[in-house]
């Protein structure tokens, strides 16, 4: 969680509450209320198995403007077919009928364990508590609600000035493992005070998740329930236009970065926290094959956990890629600033303790250099523990 100041957002509301969905007496249910005559925008999973809120809020999001999010922990309500797809419904009606909003300008996210019916019948009882104690306060309460192996919550925030007035955006997220994109198998919510148009909007989005959860991974999975939110209240005084569109970017961008890095930072037993630089491909495709195969390397995670400088596991990862004409002698790899591969094999200056000293920060970067071309890319990720093997066994015990 960011050390910053959370600062509330004028037209949104939030209150928390526990519903008893997995676990007793913990709040395990979220709702988020959005001023009338704002704007919404969304991304959500590309996973061909994306569960039933995600099919519904999609739904409901090219119906109406949405007054409300209703965002459930303990359970993902996916894998659940045509019953996960009436509860879905359920939820949003039990809070449309208490709120007396239209059912479509209800969004519902759930996230939790796969495959199990979500108990929409205890929803009713905690809703009107929910609207008794909206707050445009209670960002953190919300934060931690929304959790499922997270161990902290994840907020960020930022206020700008904007044409002489004051912009706020700020934004809370839940994630641990299961993260890889697309999207950052992850649920985020992000709000700010400007009157922003939905399409300018949804652009924003999109340009602030791209270098942020879509480049992230902890493991390589995907999730079902994948969900990004950028809601745009209008109670405050700036308007965002194409003229000064660029610095609401740069700040929705920062809230996402932050959010992404809480991610990686708290991944399932993570130690290290590692940025994969991939320099000079031919492609960028060709930058992104390289860093996550980096990533997602089993051998490689787990010399991170132990702080092992195996630099021929670097070397191997890159090397079956499957790059077509490629170079190996044109490759040149760095651990932070210490160059530990030139011209196919060790730098002849390299030396052991200095890559430990490296492989001992709790933060490093692998940067790769190809030789090949001008794309580059760059992604977070961490390393592989004890822990994250027992967190993900015992997921469901």
């Amino acid at each position: 969680m960011s050390a910053t100041p959370i600062h509330p957002v004028k037209g949104i509301r939030l209150a928390s509450a526990a519903a008893g969905i997995r676990y007793p007496d913990r709040d395990d249910l979220v709702v988020i209320e959005i001023a009338a005559d704002a704007s919404c925008a969304a991304v959500f999973t590309t996973n061909a198995f994306c569960a039933a809120p995600v099919v519904l809020a999609k739904e409901h999001l090219n119906a109406a403007v949405p007054r409300y999010l209703l965002i459930n922990s303990g359970n993902a309500n996916a894998g659940t077919g045509d019953a996960g797809m009436q509860a879905a419904r359920e939820t949003c009606q039990s809070l449309a009928t208490v709120s007396g909003c239209e059912i479509n300008q209800v969004l519902p996210f759930s996230t939790g364990v796969i495959g199990e019916d979500l108990p929409a019948e205890r929803f009713p009882a905690a809703i009107p508590a929910l609207l008794d104690g909206l707050d445009e306060e209670g960002w953190q309460r919300a934060a931690q609600a929304i959790m499922t192996t997270d161990t902290v919550p994840k907020l960020a925030s930022r206020e700008i000035e904007i044409d002489g007035g004051k912009v706020v955006v700020t934004g809370m997220c839940k994630g641990s493992g299961m993260i890889r994109p697309d999207m950052a198998t992850m649920l985020a919510f992000v709000a700010t005070d400007a009157s922003v148009p939905e399409e300018l909007l949804q652009t924003t989005l999109q340009q602030a998740v791209e270098p942020s959860f879509n480049a992230i991974t902890v493991d390589g999975d995907t999730s079902t329930n994948d969900a990004c939110v950028l809601m745009a209240s209008g109670a405050g005084s700036v308007v965002i236009n194409s003229g000064n569109s660029a610095l609401f970017l740069s700040a929705v961008r920062e809230v996402c970065m932050d959010l992404a890095r809480a991610i990686v930072r708290d991944g399932e037993g993570a130690t290290k926290l590692v940025e994969i630089m991939v320099d000079s491909a031919a492609t960028l495709q060709e930058a992104k094959d390289v860093a996550y195969t980096i990533a997602h390397s089993p051998l490689v995670k787990t010399a991170l956990f132990a702080s092992d400088p195996n630099w021929g596991r670097i070397l191997a990862a890159v090397g079956r890629v499957g790059i077509n004409n490629f170079e190996i002698d044109k490759v040149r790899i760095w651990l932070d600033d210490l160059c530990i591969v030139t011209h196919g094999g060790r730098d002849p200056e390299y030396r052991e303790e200095a890559g430990q000293q490296v492989m001992d920060q709790s933060e490093l970067m692998i940067r790769v250099d190809l030789g090949r071309g001008a794309y580059n890319t760059t992604i977070l990720t961490c390393d592989l523990s004890y822990d994250y093997v027992k967190i993900n066994a015992e997921y469901r015990t």
